[in-house]
């Protein structure tokens, strides 16, 4: 798949007027995964929109780390939510969503043809009562959103299978960590980001297979290294350089901070490799391991015969147009967060285990249903509406017929209809725009696409705000060890953005642990400060800093850094 792509058609973006190809193997994706009725098979067109466009759009349905609190429309009790409360929703906590006490067939709709489908599909979404947050099977993790299988968690996103780890974001099997971005199997770990199976490992990024080290960048089988990039299987290393054992221990005990200093001169003048992939093949874009045939993907781990991906991993096949799909994920078009043997779907958001929909949003386990919502163990439903397997196969024809007069059929839900608005999703990250931009943010025919929050949560009642001023002039934060346990009853202003957080009780006894300071800025511009270290989602043409050779790579011609094609990285590294 997509290899050899001969290129049919050069389209015009109708929102941001850019040009983008369409090729062969493109058009022949879209007629496989074109549903079928009675004989009749209803082609999807090629997408209007460019692929950074639709990435957007689908991005905009995708709140993952903005947690409110509110009261639970059922029980009234108060709750954790990704849904703000100024919302006119009916939002349900956990076990009361998953009681047999309500049914959401009886939010059901007759579909009626002199309407727009996506404007049915919009007041139904807005009747339906919706789960307070997206996870399962944690314990004593109230404060996590897309997450499973976890245990005593504080503010992670996007994880699973983590145990005693706090201020997370894409992480599996791992425990005992903080500060920790898109990393699997990491034990005792503390500011690190995209890494693997590592130890006792601090302020690093880009390591497999690390332990007890500070300061790594690019570094492989390593322990007990220092402010040091792109090292091998290397014991007792400052800055690139060996040293005996004794003497790595008293230069680190003596001279700390100016290394640090120096890693910064040391790690600018670093060669780079032109992107982060290894065991690819056919494969480029960024992040990937273990893929074949990726093109245009990011973050991609265990994936194949994908297109216009990212965060695909564990066996996802011939998707294209999907944000967030896994588990066996196969067959999957302009799709977000999906997965677990999902198969042959389109234009969904938020559904699990599952096959042949259309149109479907916050689902489980239902089969051959078209334009539903928050439904879990059904089939043959339209509109959260039961039919037989007869009437569904003539109806839903019928309503495809419709949906391709007024121009809907072959897009993805407009991100007027997302439940969120656009500042607090994960579009706002990847693609900001400010609020004066974003409502009269519109498209050709002058129809606006998207909302924006003004609601500001209260802050919760402390003793008192630790402020910018307080802390600089002091050594207060400096040492976790020499701050009083009432720091847990403050809170602290954050140097970047003045907005005030506050720590917890696990939080202070890992920095206690571990020696380290309070940190001084608040766990969400942490969070962007650790995906600021990554690339943008771009690629540019540059030449081997080397050899010479033409290269695509993520750093653009006009940045400083020495980048590397991938032979000469290995021959240089291995």
């Amino acid at each position: 798949m997509f290899q050899n792509e001969k290129i049919i058609e050069i389209k015009t973006c109708k929102h941001c007027q850019s040009s983008f190809s369409i090729t062969d193997k493109d058009l022949e994706f879209y007629e496989k995964i074109s549903p079928k009725f009675r004989d009749k098979k209803y082609f999807i067109p090629i997408p209007s929109l460019c692929p950074d466009c639709r990435q957007q759009r689908r991005l905009s349905f995708r709140n993952e780390r903005k947690l409110y609190k509110r009261k639970c429309d059922a029980t009234w009790k108060l709750i954790i939510s990704i849904y703000s409360p100024d919302k006119p929703y009916k939002v349900y906590e956990q076990s009361y969503w998953w009681s047999d006490s309500w049914n959401a067939l009886d939010y059901w709709k007759d579909f009626d043809f002199s309407k727009s489908f996506f404007g049915q599909f919009g007041e139904l979404l807005n009747k339906v009562p919706k789960q307070s947050l997206i996870w399962a099977n944690n314990v004593n993790s109230e404060y996590c959103n897309l997450t499973a299988d976890n245990k005593n968690c504080y503010l992670i996103y996007e994880s699973s299978n983590n145990e005693d780890c706090i201020f997370w974001y894409w992480l599996q099997k791992c425990n005992n960590c903080v500060d920790v971005s898109f990393s699997h199997e990491c034990n005792e770990c503390y500011y690190i980001q995209d890494s693997f199976n590592c130890y006792n490992l601090f302020f690093s990024n880009n390591c497999e297979d690390c332990r007890d080290s500070f300061y790594l960048e690019n570094c492989y089988w390593c322990k007990n290294c220092f402010a040091s990039v792109n090292l091998n299987n290397k014991e007792y290393f400052i800055l690139n350089k060996k040293y005996s054992k004794e003497k790595y221990f008293e230069i680190l005990q003596k001279d700390k901070e100016n290394i640090k200093k120096e890693f910064e001169k040391l790690f600018k003048n670093s060669i780079k490799k032109y992107w982060n992939i290894k065991l690819a093949e056919n494969s480029y874009w960024d992040y990937m391991k273990w893929v074949k045939n990726c093109v245009n993907c990011f973050h991609a781990y265990d994936a194949e015969d994908c297109k216009y991906a990212e965060h695909i991993w564990r066996n996802a096949k011939n998707c294209m147009d999907v944000s967030t799909a896994w588990r066996d994920a196969e067959f999957v078009y302009e799709s977000i967060n999906c997965g677990i043997w999902d198969y042959n779907f389109n234009f969904c958001v938020q559904c699990w285990t599952w096959s042949s929909l259309n149109y479907c949003m916050f689902s489980s386990n239902i089969h051959n249903c078209f334009g539903c919502v928050w439904l879990v163990n059904k089939s043959y439903c339209i509109l959260n509406k039961q039919y037989s397997k007869e009437e569904y196969e003539i109806l839903v024809p019928k309503i495809i017929e419709h949906m391709i007069s007024t121009w809907e059929w072959w897009e993805f839900f407009p991100s007027t209809i997302s439940p969120f608005w656009y500042n607090e999703t994960v579009a706002q990250e990847y693609f900001p725009i400010s609020r004066d931009k974003a409502l009269p943010y519109l498209y050709q025919d002058w129809k606006q696409i998207f909302n924006w929050s003004d609601y500001e949560p209260p802050f919760p009642k402390v003793e008192k705000i630790i402020t910018v001023e307080m802390y600089s002039n002091t050594s207060l934060l400096e040492d976790a060890n020499k701050v009083p346990d009432d720091i847990l009853n403050r809170a602290i202003e954050c140097e970047i953005t003045k907005k005030p957080f506050r720590i917890i009780k696990q939080e202070l006894e890992f920095y206690r642990k571990h020696n380290l300071p309070i940190l001084k800025r608040h766990p969400d511009q942490r969070h962007l400060d650790r995906m600021n270290l990554r690339n943008p989602r771009k690629l540019f043409d540059r030449k081997c800093d080397k050899c010479g050779k033409d290269i695509k790579t993520t750093y653009s011609p006009e940045r400083h850094e020495i980048v590397y094609c991938e032979e000469c990285y290995n021959k240089e590294i291995y």
